[in-house]
């Protein structure tokens, strides 16, 4: 047997019903973990759940908000419950709103630094005890190419997902001694729900792929493979990275 899976690991994923946290979801089942994952809409989590369930994949998906203390105390009980420990932690569950920053109302950008940054810190701060009790544990957050170069995506989301890349070097640091892993992952824009509306634009789309090197956006499941790599322990000497899956564009945009 290849070495190369995640048996007998169990990954906590957020925002795992769409786009590239389903395709991590996915990603991790036919890699052996047990998977436990998050999204906002209760019918988004059923139909993900029980597509997952039809091929007898170990998952469980609970409705839970981000951003709310409550859910996440939720997961943590349940958790510490059902699990004991936690192996792998993917903080992925985010939002954008697109505007120029003199049109945000506070509301607006509080909620994208909430869901996309704070929620982020606290599962982090909240797993701690959990993760500490994981074997070979390995925490990995979502981030963007947006957060270390302008994409137009509003100044918010920018906001979140570099602080979300430093969070995870600052974290790396200070839990190395714990034992734990802390990396990021920041896609180019991949084709998810996310973004449909922006690669929709076909003016908007032609400048994202001329700026690829390798002349096409991203897919959700490319972007997974490089998270199960960073929670696998044949990336156990990898940590306080920032992986871009991007096809080349930030050595372009260097």
């Amino acid at each position: 047997m290849t070495s190369w899976n995640l048996q007998g690991k169990r990954a906590l994923v957020t925002g795992g019903s769409k786009g590239i946290g389903k395709a991590i979801v996915a990603e991790f089942l036919a890699l052996g973990a047990e998977v436990l994952f998050t999204a906002r809409g209760a019918d988004e989590v059923s139909v993900a759940e029980e597509e997952f369930l039809r091929s007898d994949y170990p998952v469980t998906g609970i409705v839970a908000d981000a951003a709310a203390d409550a859910d996440r105390g939720q997961l943590l009980d349940w958790v510490g419950r059902k699990w004991g420990s936690l192996d792998i932690l993917v903080n992925n569950a985010g939002i954008n709103i697109r505007k120029r920053a003199a049109e945000y109302t506070r509301e607006e950008y509080m909620k994208v630094l909430e869901i996309d940054l704070l929620a982020p810190f606290e599962f982090c701060r909240s797993f701690l005890p959990l993760l500490q009790k994981g074997r070979g544990a390995s925490v990995i957050n979502i981030a963007s190419v947006a957060g270390s170069f302008d994409l137009y995506t509003g100044p918010p989301y920018g906001m979140a997902k570099a602080g979300l890349i430093q969070l995870s070097r600052q974290l790396a640091v200070e839990w190395a001694r714990h034992g734990i892993r802390v990396n990021a992952v920041s896609p180019w824009f991949t084709d998810t729900p996310l973004v449909q509306g922006v690669l929709a634009d076909t003016k908007r789309n032609d400048a994202i792929v001329s700026r690829t090197p390798m002349r096409r956006v991203g897919e959700s499941k490319e972007v997974a493979a490089a998270v199960a790599f960073l929670a696998m322990e044949k990336a156990s000497y990898i940590t306080g990275h920032n992986l871009s899956v991007d096809g080349g564009a930030t050595s372009g945009l260097l």
